[in-house]
């Protein structure tokens, strides 16, 4: 999965001074002298070191400190983090997805930060709040991404694009051959699945007055959600979508297809801009569709931060580097490189980010979408609403049967793994 960055000279010098004002005037030049001679370890993710190439140099030379960096697959930092951490050959800063924050933070893997209002209110709404847990923050974002329509040019244009998940129906009646198709999506997967069930007002948590997730609140079974997942199941029974694209093989699949030129549009994400590219399609890319109540089809958005290892024995200067790689002008230079899309709020109209269409799609669409719940109870939903999805697509469960079944499983799990907390 990926994202992207942002913007000019003076607001670099202003987000180091800031970085350095969050820790005070005292600390902050404390944690200047000690660092003379230090080395910071940062994991970034796979091929994606060159975005941050010229924001380390930069720091090295402030701080007079070396700053090592790793490449590793994001998703599974956290993982390294559990064995290299204890062992003190962990890194002092990480990146990882938003949604595992809640698990890192209970078990101990992050280290809170301490940054000023103002810093924090750099980035979008959703994206700051990804990294709450407990009206505490872990970690900066640099990059967010959500679900957006890819369509193949050479068999349907931008003006004959259905402007609803209703009419993708019926224009996938019309082209649905068994060979050929029109729409697709994995829709037996929560995660895209919840872009129609929501629209109908399902959710995978309630909120708190406070905003923060309650987990005994489940709604993935509620009257809107079993709406939604009924119109999903009408694309797997009148055979619009093929067999293939249910289980851990249809993202396979569904992404063959399109390749091939074989079906009309699909719902992907910014991930496979490179692959598509690639693979000759003439693609052009969108927000989601609207549902025939009107709303437009949500999505999670995923967000990539910046996050202080718990175990880092330089925590001031590592915290420091974090703001600063996520600053506006670090974040632009690392859209530039890597393509993935800010979460700099300042960035969301930047010239040079929305001539990009795939920038301008996610930019869009993140105005339906929510981020993907960052509490741990959020393992406990994954794999019961998968199944039951697939159950639904299959036409082995009515989507209220199965829905209620993955609720029931979800809380039994939340109650067995979580009621200590």
């Amino acid at each position: 999965m990926k994202k992207a960055k942002r913007c000019s000279v003076l607001m670099l010098c202003a987000a180091v001074s800031l970085s350095l004002a969050a820790c005070g005037p005292k600390e902050s030049s404390s944690a200047k002298s000690s660092s003379k001679g230090s080395e910071l370890v940062v994991w970034e993710d796979k091929e994606k070191s060159i975005g941050i190439k010229d924001a380390v140099a930069a720091f090295e030379k402030e701080h007079d400190v070396k700053v090592k960096v790793v490449e590793k697959p994001y998703a599974k930092q956290i993982e390294d983090l559990r064995m290299d951490g204890p062992a003190g050959t962990g890194p002092d800063v990480l990146t990882m997805p938003g949604d595992q924050i809640g698990t890192a933070v209970t078990e101990g893997l992050l280290k809170e930060l301490h940054v000023k209002k103002d810093v924090q209110s750099l980035y979008t709404d959703a994206s700051i709040q990804s990294q709450m847990v407990d009206q505490k923050l872990y970690g900066l974002p640099k990059a967010v991404e959500t679900t957006v329509l890819f369509y193949n040019k050479a068999l349907i244009s931008e003006k004959e694009l259905p402007k609803t998940l209703e009419e993708w129906y019926d224009y996938s009646k019309k082209t649905a051959d068994g060979s050929k198709f029109g729409f697709l999506a994995l829709f037996d997967q929560i995660y895209y699945a919840e872009s129609v069930m929501s629209g109908y007002g399902g959710y995978i948590f309630g909120k708190d007055k406070d905003g923060s997730y309650n987990p005994s609140d489940i709604g993935i079974n509620n009257e809107g959600a079993v709406k939604g997942a009924a119109l999903m199941q009408k694309f797997y029974k009148e055979g619009l979508f093929p067999a293939g694209i249910i289980g851990e093989q249809g993202i396979n699949v569904l992404e063959s297809l399109f390749t091939e030129g074989k079906a009309a549009a699909i719902i992907s994400g910014p991930w496979n801009v490179e692959a598509f590219s690639k693979a000759g399609i003439n693609y052009g890319i969108t927000k989601l569709p609207k549902l025939e109540n009107g709303k437009n089809m949500s999505s999670f958005i995923g967000v990539k931060s910046y996050n202080v290892s718990a175990f880092s024995n330089n925590a001031e200067l590592a915290q420091e580097l974090a703001v600063f790689l996520a600053n506006e002008k670090n974040s632009k230079t690392r859209y530039e490189e890597t393509k993935e899309v800010p979460a700099v709020k300042s960035l969301a109209n930047d010239p040079a980010i929305m001539k990009s269409e795939a920038a301008r799609a996610v930019t869009e669409q993140s105005r339906f979408s929510e981020p993907t719940p960052n509490i741990p109870e959020m393992n406990e939903i994954w794999t019961p609403a998968d199944s039951a999805l697939q159950t639904v697509a299959t036409g082995k469960a009515d989507p209220k049967q199965a829905l209620d079944q993955a609720a029931e499983t979800a809380k039994g799990q939340i109650k067995a793994k979580h009621s200590g907390k």
